[in-house]
């Protein structure tokens, strides 16, 4: 018997996870090495889901890429239309009235609450959760798409967002909606953290798994939720407020382990920050004409620039160069989900093969906005 374990050998092996694996978020490919359950080498596969954005971009006339900009991050859409116009608009030097920023505030937190939802019932799914946390999510996030659905007629890629403005008024009483879904949503959200929090198995499967120091966060550029679960206190609303963020009152959530817990309890603590600012917002709405137009035919005069905003996965960047003509010369678009999932196979070493998958989920990637 002793002879027998002397000749033992064990043998490191690779598994593909991907890329149509359910909890990859996507058409991700993952190749894992393994030696026995423990993960020793983790490389990431992405291109599945290219279509060219930055080249259709370079095709088409500056207000006929916005639709295209919802299908980036189809979970959080009016985030993009955000981004997209405010960099046309600053290369423009356009100004847009109050009322037109309030109510972009107001669309954009309210999908950050939206994307959210989705991003931590579906993280609970991952590990094995499988009914109750997607379906109470869901719920919640209807009362925001159908909100969605009566501003622009959309319930996914909305179109919403116009250069110079938007593209509808709100319609009369959306204030009073609004105003309801604050009030339905925020114990709504602590219900959620109960049946997430006071689980036994989903605290144990989460807490010190994943974990991205601050060094390592800011050394792969990670941003949004899971740069401030590691502790980085950075936030674009508030470090380079653009918009009317400024005018608000809210406050950054941030972790202290930067494990996958901390990813969900951020993320949780952001919706509740989100709904302070809508409630703020939808207060003090300004009166006007959010649908100001500055014409279908825009032609910028030569030059570049770079905007950035926090979309509800991190920084979202949009850089453009214009040559003087109704297309972009040039357009780049900084994706946070890219950044995010970067990290992946630098945390991924020396986990169990079964955390990989809440490594991942906790990460809250979607590959459309990765594969541009």
């Amino acid at each position: 018997m002793d002879t027998l374990k002397e000749n033992l050998q064990t043998e490191e092996f690779w598994v593909n996870m991907g890329p149509q694996h359910p909890s990859t978020h996507g058409v991700l490919y993952l190749e894992v090495k393994l030696s026995g359950e423990t993960v020793v080498d983790l490389i990431t596969h992405i291109g599945y889901l290219h279509r060219g954005m930055e080249k259709i971009a370079e095709n088409r006339t500056y207000t006929q890429f916005i639709p295209f900009t919802d299908r980036l991050d189809y979970i959080a859409a009016m985030g993009n239309n955000l981004g997209y116009v405010l960099a046309v608009e600053n290369l423009m030097k356009s100004v847009v009235n109050d009322r037109a920023k309030y109510i972009r505030v107001i669309i954009a937190e309210l999908q950050r609450v939206a994307s959210h939802l989705v991003g931590i019932t579906t993280f609970a799914q991952d590990l094995g959760a499988f009914a109750t946390p997607l379906f109470y999510g869901f719920r919640e996030r209807e009362k925001i798409v159908e909100l969605f659905d009566e501003i622009c007629g959309n319930r996914l890629t909305y179109n919403y967002m116009r250069i110079g403005g938007l593209q509808f008024d709100l319609p009369k009483g959306s204030d009073e909606k609004i105003r309801a879904i604050v009030k339905y949503m925020r114990p709504k959200i602590d219900d959620l953290e109960s049946l997430f929090s006071s689980n036994v198995i989903f605290t144990a499967r989460t807490k010190g798994v994943g974990v991205l120091t601050k060094e390592k966060a800011i050394n792969y550029s990670v941003t949004g939720p899971n740069l401030r679960a590691s502790g980085v206190k950075w936030d674009l609303r508030k470090d380079e407020p653009y918009l009317c963020y400024d005018r608000f009152n809210f406050d950054i959530p941030t972790g202290a382990n930067g494990d996958s817990w901390d990813r969900y309890k951020v993320r949780i603590e952001e919706m509740r920050q989100s709904l302070r600012i809508v409630e703020q917002a939808i207060g003090g709405l300004p009166e006007g004409d959010p649908t100001v137009k500055i014409g279908r035919i825009i032609k910028p005069a030569p030059g570049e620039t770079y905007m950035r905003t926090e979309a509800p996965r991190g920084e979202l960047g949009f850089y453009i160069v214009s040559d003087g003509s109704t297309y972009p010369y040039r357009m780049k678009i900084r994706s946070p989900s890219f950044s995010n999932l970067a990290v992946l196979s630098e945390l991924a070493k020396g986990i169990k093969i079964a955390d990989v998958v809440c490594l991942l989920g906790s990460l809250d990637i979607v590959m459309g906005d990765i594969d541009r």
